[in-house]
């Protein structure tokens, strides 16, 4: 996998995005454990899951704010 587009996060339902950052948090934990037991090929791409993840959470956040000024 690599760094995910902004546009791709933003095409993504806000079921399949919060879907999508469990994953990688998934993906995160186990490359993690990976690096710790000395089995990580990559270390770069903990970086780009990290980001992945920011990316996600912000277009979430982004979606949360909108939803709320439309409420009041």
């Amino acid at each position: 996998m690599t760094q995910m587009k902004l546009n791709e996060i933003k095409d993504l339902t806000t079921v399949e995005l919060e879907r999508k950052v469990d994953d990688l948090k998934q993906e995160l934990f186990n490359l993690r454990f990976q690096l710790a037991t000395g089995q990580l090929d990559n270390p770069m791409r903990i970086r780009v899951v990290r980001r992945n993840i920011a990316r996600a959470k912000t277009v979430l956040r982004e979606r949360e704010i909108k939803e709320n000024a439309h409420k009041a």
